[in-house]
């Protein structure tokens, strides 16, 4: 089984069940894989980031952690390395200069 990871989009193999070890990291960006940005669970906007309740907080959401609620996100990342704010910004972007182009 594959997965994507979050921040450079570079696709790695997975035991089956979403299992990721805790220190296994990207082997392009160096990023930790067993992290919330990873994790299928996460979500910015949900109560804790997390939409798992039973989750304990966790502070720093990018390094690796003990979370026994992990699972991979198994889906390719729209812009990889952009936060959910950012792409929220340039897609308002997009739309704001799209209404005022120039037509010629």
């Amino acid at each position: 089984m594959s997965a994507f990871c979050q921040k450079c989009a570079t696709e790695y193999p997975y035991t089956s069940g979403g299992v990721i070890g805790r220190t296994a990291t990207c082997e392009k960006c160096n990023a930790d894989l067993h992290a919330c940005v990873q994790c299928a669970h996460y979500d910015p906007k949900a109560y804790n980031n997390c939409h798992e309740p039973q989750a304990e907080r966790v502070d720093d959401r990018k390094n690796s952690n003990f979370c026994d609620y992990f699972r991979v996100v198994q889906t390719k990342p729209a812009a990889p390395g952009l936060s959910p704010a950012q792409i929220r910004e340039q897609a308002a972007r997009d739309k704001l200069n799209s209404l005022f182009k120039k037509s010629d």
